[in-house]
């Protein structure tokens, strides 16, 4: 942890802790996201995971979430097995190593790996590559897996041989064989018109898709999958904008409190439609009840003219720091878009 604070919220990949001292013009939290299954340049795993929940006090410099080679905030130094070696026939001990099924069994050294795989589509003399999920002479069952765009889901089990993405190339009338001539001249047969060159799982691999990327040229029109895939990343901006302008507002809540101790309200405090009472005057203001009326009433809370332009002038520079995350997340989200 860069600063001491409270952690405020904690899923599988982000942190969030609200520090006890925020700075000025600062929001007061701290965002950390965790690395997942991230591919090192050995394909092995690079994967971070939280220590800490929700309400935990943490201190400058804590450990607050495991890498791929520590457990608990310690270096992890691995097993120790009992292992025997068993030569055959002298003193060459090299013959062979016996271990317990029960390593095989209980995972103790088995370790994760992460295979990129990319394929293009290329303008070619023959017409346009396409990724699509339309492959001709390809049942339905190798197909399942793909979404509308050709392009396979994330949590898919594959083995040797399945479909990663779908692509068809244009092949010329000299690739044709005799019959898939004559099935053209007869039927109009436009899948004799292509070849399948879809990206396919090579031999002795297996395992879950956990991410896909869609890259495109600037003027091409985005596929369903390239859209599915800025829209994830736009929800997980926001939620990141939502837990941070929450924890500002926590915290301006507490400082208004703070701030305020011992002074009460000299006339009522209704609702923007004027139709709901929300304070009554002579109310003490406490934590509890500034949390109970919406945050933007709380700059306008009728109170003795010296204390109001002191709340005014606190509640202006929260304002503030409120549109300066949610201009943050507008640019990233603006960025994602242009690509």
């Amino acid at each position: 942890a860069k600063d001491a604070g409270k952690v405020i919220f904690v899923d599988s990949n982000r942190i969030v802790i609200q520090r006890d001292k925020a700075g000025e013009g600062d929001s007061g939290v701290d965002i950390y996201k965790l690395v997942k299954y991230q591919r090192t340049n050995q394909n092995t795993c690079n994967n971070q995971k939280a220590l800490v929940k929700e309400g935990d006090r943490v201190t400058k410099g804590m450990v607050i979430a495991d890498g791929p080679g520590t457990h608990l905030g310690d270096l992890a130094l691995g097993q120790n097995v009992l292992v025997a070696f068993m030569p055959w026939g002298g003193y060459n001990y090299e013959d062979s190593i016996l271990i317990n099924e029960e390593l095989l069994a209980q995972d103790v050294f088995t370790s994760v790996h992460i295979e990129s795989y990319e394929v293009e589509a290329r303008d070619t003399k023959l017409g346009k590559e396409e990724i699509t999920r339309d492959i001709p002479n390809v049942s339905e069952e190798a197909l399942k897996d793909l979404d509308e765009a050709g392009i396979i889901r994330v949590g898919a089990i594959i083995k040797p041989g399945d479909i990663l993405v779908g692509k068809i190339t244009p092949k010329g009338e000299s690739q044709l064989s005799p019959e898939e001539k004559l099935l053209k001249a007869i039927f109009g047969d436009k899948a004799g018109d292509v070849k399948d060159t879809s990206l396919r799982v090579p031999s002795s691999v297996r395992g879950t898709v956990i991410n896909a990327k869609v890259y495109t040229r600037e003027g091409v029109e985005l596929d369903s999958r390239s859209k599915e895939i800025i829209d994830h990343e736009t929800t997980l901006i926001r939620r990141d904008e939502r837990i941070e302008i929450k924890a500002i507002q926590t915290s301006a809540i507490l400082k208004i409190a703070d701030m305020l101790s011992g002074a009460t309200t000299t006339d009522k405090l209704v609702s923007e439609d004027g139709t709901t009472e929300l304070l009554a005057k002579g109310s003490a203001i406490t934590s509890e009840a500034l949390a109970a009326i919406p945050f933007e009433l709380v700059g306008y809370l009728p109170l003795k003219p010296e204390l109001e332009e002191k709340l005014g002038e606190y509640f202006a520079d929260v304002r503030n720091r409120i549109n300066r995350v949610r201009q943050k997340a507008n640019d990233e989200i603006a960025m994602l878009h242009r690509g």
